[in-house]
């Protein structure tokens, strides 16, 4: 039987964190199995509001490249593969820029809240409100069935398939497949602030490179709850940040269940939940940040990964974009 196939990837603005890990990283490990998974390197999506900065983005290549190997991804079983180096991306994504309205590309309630959070105003970048067709060239040139996103991001999905049903009206035919949207039930993780989602950008993040000291220091910082100040008083799980990471990267769920109640009642102080979080971290990191450590003096290695599952990815979205071509009529030679 032909395995769905799977698009997902991350812009390489930084090395990966363990917000990464809990919500995408760990179901691409299991897709893997049962999925053809392609994993893309969003190299061109990163500059729609890094292009100040184009050497960050591409050192940065090598730093996700080497995460995503670091965690287990099998570059035989998953195509990890680099978005700039796939020029029927960028050719789909100015063809789909005739079936979509600026006032449509505005509306999107994902690129709304972030032209918002990054201060935009009118000045926004028109790589990054055109964004939500470069996705869908990305997605529809794999013929992508399966996309994992973040609650936040569904909206994106929503607009490709309103591209795809557009070209497949042009066409007269179901010429590329629908995607559905997954979206993780533990939603994103927050940072160890408490006060926003974990992010590189924001400095609330632990690397999944990150060392013992910097594991611990990250723990100690942790925000848990205010107003649970002597060990005997009764302590708030809901919205507490090391209860929010035990529950998320504790194997024991019972023994997570036993620390909430006895928290809540009280005698459990903050040190010790605090103590067995960073335990649980320590030896989750410890092994990836070795692998990763291991690779990075590999650099020929990770690249020659990058090169060959760049050709698959090659062949595979040109025959897509030659279809597409065909399929509304256009010229090919």
């Amino acid at each position: 039987m032909t395995r769905p196939i799977i698009l997902t990837g991350d812009r390489t603005t930084g090395p990966l964190h363990i917000g990464h890990y809990a919500g995408s990283l760990r179901n691409r490990l299991r897709f893997q199995d049962d999925h053809e998974q392609f994993l893309l390197l969003a190299d061109m999506q990163a500059l729609t509001d890094n292009a100040h900065d184009p050497a960050k983005v591409r050192r940065n290549v090598m730093e996700v490249a080497l995460d995503y190997l670091a965690v287990g991804i099998d570059p035989d079983r998953t195509t990890i593969c680099l978005q700039s180096h796939l020029p029927a991306l960028a050719e789909l994504s100015m063809l789909y820029l005739n079936f979509v309205t600026v006032a449509r590309l505005e509306r999107n309630p994902t690129i709304k809240d972030e032209i918002r959070a990054r201060g935009f105003g009118r000045d926004i970048p028109a790589g990054f409100l055109c964004y939500p067709a470069a996705q869908a060239a990305d997605i529809t040139a794999f013929k992508a069935t399966v996309v994992p996103v973040g609650e936040d991001q569904a909206p994106l999905i929503e607009q490709t398939n309103e591209i795809v049903r557009r070209i497949n009206s042009v066409a007269g035919r179901d010429l590329l497949p629908e995607a559905q949207a997954i979206i993780p039930r533990s939603g994103r993780l927050p940072g160890v602030n408490g006060k926003a989602k974990m992010s590189k950008s924001g400095g609330n993040a632990i690397p999944l490179s990150a060392t013992p000291d910097e594991i611990s220091a990250a723990v100690r910082a942790m925000f848990t709850d205010p107003d649970h100040l002597k060990v005997e008083d009764p302590g708030k799980v809901e919205g507490n940040v090391v209860f929010t990471y035990l529950d998320t990267f504790d194997e024991d769920a019972a023994a997570v269940e036993d620390m909430k109640a006895r928290y809540q009642h009280g005698g459990l102080g903050d040190s010790r939940i605090k103590r067995r979080l960073d335990d649980v971290l320590q030896a989750l990191i410890a092994p990836i940040r070795q692998h990763r450590e291991e690779l990075s003096r590999e650099p020929d290695h990770v690249l020659d990964v990058i090169r060959r599952g760049t050709e698959k990815a090659r062949d595979r979205t040109e025959a897509t974009k030659r279809e597409v071509l065909e399929g509304i009529g256009l010229f090919v030679i």
